[in-house]
């Protein structure tokens, strides 16, 4: 038996691409080696871009409920509060962006709404499945697991992690370089001796620092580390209680227990490519970032997102299968200036706010982004499209599904609002599935060409 998609890791990557193809009906699989969900906090950090996303797979509100806002950060020294920083730059809101703070919700509760609204939709995660190896052909790709057993699928999407078994297999190498040449430490703890109100800092004078960060739904703080140089990370529930008291004011029995903890070193790596045949990478299997800035788990989300539909389109909405190739022509691009910004920020060069909220990434350089107007207002091709009202509907209302939608003509196979709100500016729009505008004109000639390329038209 051949399924349509085989989706190798059950982690935030894999899950949104499993709800992303359950929603549309196509015959997906998750597999993953380990034996359930990631147990750690690691990215705790979803931008507003996301926020839009989970919006649109039906999780936003689980999400929301589950999750918090940044505290400010509380700086200490011998014992003494410093004073406290705001961590945002701030971002006002408007009509266009519902959504412009990011929420703090560790990355196991994340994994835990995704999985349930997978399954909810009725996909499938099949648990202490480790991919070793694969093959493939014209017509599709055989996975092996440590097992003995195989699978097959038309298209393998490799969401798998930072050491993907599925990219070596590949032979795809990940470049890149460290970004702090500082061993870390991250873990999720309960302790008692300071208040949920704020994400406490604890500089040293060597330039190691300590943070501990209330998890927002939860009784646990968060540990960031960044240790000597030369310092070797003992990992232990009684390393990691040694490590609070030696960094900060608190003893080590203050830390009552040690849930998870995890050593590394900050890089900064990008995969030569990101499809090789029927088999595409995404998430930290394609891009590895410094965890500043909260960039690394929403790029691998705008991952899925951007190759749902566009899997969608060749198998079961009559597009060419070459719709497939703008994934890593849009996606690559992207990723490599998110890994800009995740160093800058590590670096202190970029501040969180405007610059980390992932509302101004678009597309503008796609092939997939057509402009024929001559004239353009503040909405083009290839822009994230913003929310608003027309006759009195929301705009994210209607983008909701798996559907494009036209605002101001009418596209068999697609939703349509008589008009674009006017901060669009004026014109025909194509939004596709994933929320950016795919065309547009002064008027609907051309909009059914493009429509047919790229699978828009094709179903009612």
């Amino acid at each position: 038996m051949v399924m349509d998609v085989l989706i190798v890791g059950a982690g935030p990557t894999g899950l949104t691409l499993g709800i992303d193809l359950a929603r549309r009906g196509v015959d997906a699989l998750v597999v993953e080696g380990a034996d359930g969900l990631f147990p750690g906090s690691r990215g705790k950090g979803l931008q507003p871009r996301t926020l839009e996303i989970f919006d649109d797979l039906g999780v936003v509100d689980a999400i929301l409920a589950a999750s918090g806002p940044y505290p400010h950060r509380m700086v200490w020294k011998d014992g003494v509060r410093q004073g406290e920083q705001s961590m945002f730059e701030k971002v006002e809101a408007d009509e266009g962006t519902p959504y412009t703070a990011p929420r703090m919700v560790p990355q196991w509760r994340t994994q835990e709404v995704l999985y349930a609204r997978l399954t909810e939709l009725g996909g499938r995660v099949a648990f202490g499945r480790e991919a070793t190896a694969l093959s493939q052909d014209a017509d599709g790709v055989t996975v092996e697991f440590a097992d003995g057993t195989t699978l097959r699928a038309r298209y393998v999407v490799a969401a798998d992690g930072g050491r993907s078994a599925i990219r070596r297999a590949l032979g795809i190498p990940l470049r890149g370089a460290t970004v702090d040449p500082a061993p870390f430490v991250v873990a999720d703890l309960r302790l008692t001796g300071l208040d949920r109100d704020h994400w406490h800092a604890f500089p040293g004078e060597d330039g190691s620092a300590l943070g501990l960060c209330p998890l927002a739904g939860t009784e646990e703080f968060q540990l960031q580390a960044r240790l000597a140089r030369d310092a070797e990370p003992d990992l232990s529930p009684d390393g990691i209680r040694e490590l609070v008291a030696r960094c900060t004011h608190l003893t080590a029995e203050e830390v009552t227990e040690v849930r998870w903890a995890s050593g590394f070193r900050a890089r900064a790596a990008l995969a030569d490519r990101f499809r090789a045949g029927r088999v595409f990478l995404a998430g930290d299997a394609a891009h590895v970032h410094s965890p500043a800035g909260a960039q690394g788990l929403n790029t691998s989300v705008q991952d899925a997102y951007n190759l749902g539909w566009k899997l969608d389109a060749v198998l079961r909405g009559g597009a060419p299968a070459t719709l497939l190739d703008t994934y890593e022509e849009e996606r690559r691009a992207n990723a490599a200036a998110m890994l800009e910004l995740s160093t800058g920020v590590h670096r202190g060069e970029v501040r969180r706010g405007r610059a980390t909220v992932q509302l101004g990434l678009g597309y503008a350089e796609s092939s997939l982004s057509v402009e024929t107007r001559t004239v353009t207002g503040p909405v083009r091709a290839g822009d994230r499209a913003p929310d608003g009202t027309v006759d009195g509907v929301r705009l994210f209302d209607v983008f909701r599904g798996p559907h494009w939608t036209v605002l101001g003509a009418t596209l068999a196979g697609a939703r349509s609002l008589p008009a674009a709100p006017e901060p669009y500016g004026e014109g025909v729009f194509l939004v596709r599935p994933d929320g950016y505008v795919g065309w547009a004109g002064t008027t609907a000639a051309g909009l059914r060409e493009y429509a047919e390329r790229t699978g828009a038209s094709s179903k009612a």
